[in-house]
């Protein structure tokens, strides 16, 4: 592997470390970060997992395109530099309160409207 792609793996184990809290192998960080990330970054990420592998393999390694992997090392270092955990939470749990809110809504309009049809209200 050369050292510049080198580099930008271990920056994105990092970041991925920080950022989304996966440890362990890069290619295995890489492929259990699939469900975090936009379909773009998804490819980049498959991509980096099996160059990784590829490049233990000296025939391999020479088919690889480095300019083309570097280039979505950096596009996926910048998308992960700027991922914040906490606030991908709280959206989710705005999400949760919202639907949950619009299905309450819903239920109390349709009882009212039943009631009223009755002759109840």
């Amino acid at each position: 592997m050369t050292e510049t792609l080198e580099s930008a793996l271990s920056e994105i184990s990092t970041l991925l470390e920080k950022r989304l809290k996966l440890t362990g192998a890069v290619s295995d960080c890489l492929i259990r970060a699939r469900r975090h990330l936009p379909p773009r970054h998804r490819r980049a990420a498959a991509d980096l997992a099996a160059a990784e592998a590829a490049f233990e393999h000296p025939k391999l390694a020479m088919m690889l395109d480095e300019a083309k992997l570097l280039r979505q090392a950096r596009g996926l270092r910048l998308y992960l530099a700027e991922v914040d955990l906490a606030d991908r939470r709280k959206g989710r749990l705005l999400d949760i309160g919202a639907s949950v809110g619009f299905a309450l809504l819903t239920v109390i309009a349709l009882l009212v409207c039943v009631l009223s049809w009755r002759g109840f209200v």
